[in-house]
């Protein structure tokens, strides 16, 4: 016999208070006259239940997104832009999530990637009296909120590890607003401030980590726009694994001598995953028309991403990759492997059959079974001009039968032929983000004290001299410092915070 399913759970009270009830009204009365429900409005005005059983993070996380007003720069459906559950999966597949949830890390670096400043705070290096400064902090503005990770336990709730947004404070109660995003489950409501600390200061056990919470405000200025950290695919933790400790060790078991060998230590025999942990934000266009034109906005996001390009490559760490890459020494190297599909047709073909599911509303850059892409014809546009633009369109059909023609926009950076562009008749055809690229980028992202095992001082320098970021141009130091932040959070789920 079918089972007759669940609606609801009676909301254990105490400790909490429906915010619904007679008494949770008076409660939302009193902290409004004091002042610290000013963030609950923007939240409420974007409060939705999440999609799936597993999706408490991806739904807290739009919520808070879309409260602070921040475009996605996407397409949700339609022509409108707006954050939903099913487009956050940049840092972890959709299936993936659904079946075993998020961790605080990801969602972390997830937030950060859609154009968030994040603050993540462990509960074991964070206290009571700071959570409760910070929430008092947020709650009394509408420019921050603030996302905690908790388990349900201790708060006599059925259930393990959630995520929510905190709407809002009462001080002489020391109570604080759970917008829970299970509303399938449990409606908003009032905790003791001490009894939420409780449950955020518990171990997740899918990481064996305190939980913790995270304050989300907007950035000042557009996420990265060139590169992303991804960490979609299943080798992620031997990749975290080999940057935070085994390049160290490696470092240190050598005697090295120049920052040739100190490349090829690093990057000879890592893990396969490696290759796909920077990844190009692709911009993917559904062709509307049929016709090749662009947007001030689009020319002017290709011209910061051809801009950031060019700084890469102007860096003397740029030069000693491209160095290291070309050498005979690397000539079985999963990297050089790699160059054929460098190759724009073949990287707008895969970048096209990726773009598809965003452009029909499936998610972000997320593979979908039943979907190539063919007929990839690179153009350039205005080659005349002091700012030509690449255009590579391809025709994606979908499992259905439809067919959809797709452009990718990709930023062009002038530069002599090489097996890391397209030529034609000696001149490249659009230059798009390389290996010799990401690899530079990644080395930039890195902690400088991943370089400390160096034994030769002389050499240690050297390498230092090559990854200190401050001297950058702004936009690429921007873009490192983006990258880096990711690192970090995702870092933090398998170690050290300090890496």
């Amino acid at each position: 016999m079918a089972s007759p399913g669940l609606y609801r759970r009676a909301l254990p009270s105490p400790p909490a208070v429906d915010f619904a009830s007679p008494e949770g009204k008076k409660i939302f009365v009193e902290a409004l006259g004091q002042g610290t429900m000013e963030g609950f409005f923007k939240l409420i005005s974007n409060y939705k239940t999440q999609s799936e059983p597993a999706y408490c993070a991806l739904a807290t996380l739009s919520v808070v997104l879309n409260a602070l007003a921040i475009d996605p720069g996407r397409k949700w459906k339609g022509p409108w832009r707006w954050f939903d559950d099913s487009m956050l999966d940049c840092c972890e597949p959709l299936e993936k999530i659904k079946a075993e949830g998020l961790t605080f890390g990801k969602l972390a670096c997830l937030a950060r990637c859609n154009g968030a400043k994040v603050e993540a705070f462990r509960a074991n290096g964070s206290s009571v009296h700071d959570f409760r400064n910070r929430v008092i902090a947020c709650c009394s503005s509408e420019d921050c909120h603030v996302i905690v990770s908790y388990h349900r336990a201790p708060l006599n709730q059925t259930g393990i590890g959630h995520f929510s947004p905190i709407g809002g404070y009462h001080a002489e109660r020391d109570m604080v607003l759970v917008l829970d995003v299970a509303r399938f489950k449990y409606p908003p409501h009032w905790v003791p401030l001490n009894l939420l600390w409780d449950a955020v200061s518990t171990i997740d056990q899918a990481t064996g980590l305190y939980r913790g919470y995270m304050i989300i405000s907007k950035l000042n200025r557009a996420p990265s726009v060139l590169y992303t950290v991804s960490c979609r695919h299943e080798g992620w933790n031997s990749v975290a694994k080999f940057l935070t400790e085994d390049v160290q060790q490696l470092l240190k078991s050598e005697d090295l001598k120049d920052i040739q060998e100190v490349l090829s230590v690093v990057f000879k025999s890592p893990p396969g995953e490696l290759r796909e942990l920077i990844t190009w934000i692709a911009e993917v266009r559904r062709q509307e028309d049929g016709t090749l034109t662009l947007s001030e906005d689009e020319r002017g996001r290709l011209a910061i991403k051809a801009d950031i390009l060019e700084q890469i490559r102007t860096t003397a760490l740029f030069k000693h990759v491209t160095r290291w890459l070309d050498s005979e020494s690397t000539c079985c190297n999963t990297f050089v492997k790699l160059s054929d599909k460098e190759m724009l047709p073949a990287l707008a073909a895969d970048v096209c059959c990726q773009g598809a599911d965003l452009l029909t509303g499936c998610g972000r850059l997320a593979l979908s079974s039943g979907k190539c892409c063919s007929q990839i014809d690179v153009k350039q546009l205005n080659v005349d001009t002091e700012n030509p633009v690449t255009i590579a369109s391809g025709t994606v059909a979908t499992g259905g039968g439809s067919v959809q023609e797709v452009d990718v926009l990709v930023p062009l950076c002038q530069r002599v032929p090489s097996r890391f562009c397209l030529s034609n008749e000696g001149h490249c055809i659009g230059m798009h983000p390389s290996t010799a690229d990401v690899l530079t980028v990644l080395l930039l992202a890195l902690p400088l004290h991943t370089w400390s095992g160096i034994k030769e001082e002389k050499l240690q320098v050297e390498v230092t001299s090559l990854l200190i970021t401050e001297d950058l141009p702004p936009l690429l130091q921007e873009e490192v410092s983006f990258l880096r932040e990711q690192l970090h959070f995702l870092m933090t789920d398998i170690g050290d915070p300090s890496h």
